[in-house]
């Protein structure tokens, strides 16, 4: 089993290498050149900046059972696909019941956008949010 971070803008990095450590599971993080992400005791890559490259380079590396961090549904959907666990960066794990919806969420709010009506955006992160998804690592490690 291997942790892949999905690590642009993504805010449990550093708390998901220490929940690994804790387990022995090796990290991967996964970024852009835009977003290099270098941390001790995780193996950094680092893709070409492009639509959905980091995205691809995950897919391709994911093996069943893997644990990935990521908070794109698309790159969710896939990794289910793969047989892997999948949380959002909340807690959330995603799930062949819960995905579709998701998904469909995200696709009305790109309709939104193209309409130039612009969804709210998300709240400041919360220590609740951290517990959440620390709970729910651990639960599934």
């Amino acid at each position: 089993m291997n942790i892949l971070i999905d690590a642009d803008s993504c805010p449990v990095v550093d708390l998901t290498l220490q929940i690994a450590k804790q387990f022995g599971i090796p990290v991967i993080i996964l970024c852009d050149t835009s977003h290099q992400i270098e941390r001790e005791g995780a193996q950094t890559l680092v893709f070409d900046k492009g639509a959905d490259s980091v995205d691809f380079a995950l897919v391709n590396r994911v093996k069943p059972g893997d644990v990935v961090v990521t908070q794109d549904y698309g790159l969710a959907s896939m990794c289910l696909a793969r047989c892997a666990r999948v949380l959002n960066q909340n807690g959330l794990e995603y799930t062949a019941d819960n995905i579709d919806a998701l998904m469909l969420r995200r696709y009305e709010n790109k309709k939104l956008l193209r309409a130039g009506k612009h969804p709210k955006g998300s709240a400041k992160r919360t220590k609740e949010q951290d517990v959440m998804f620390s709970d729910a690592l651990r639960k599934i490690l």
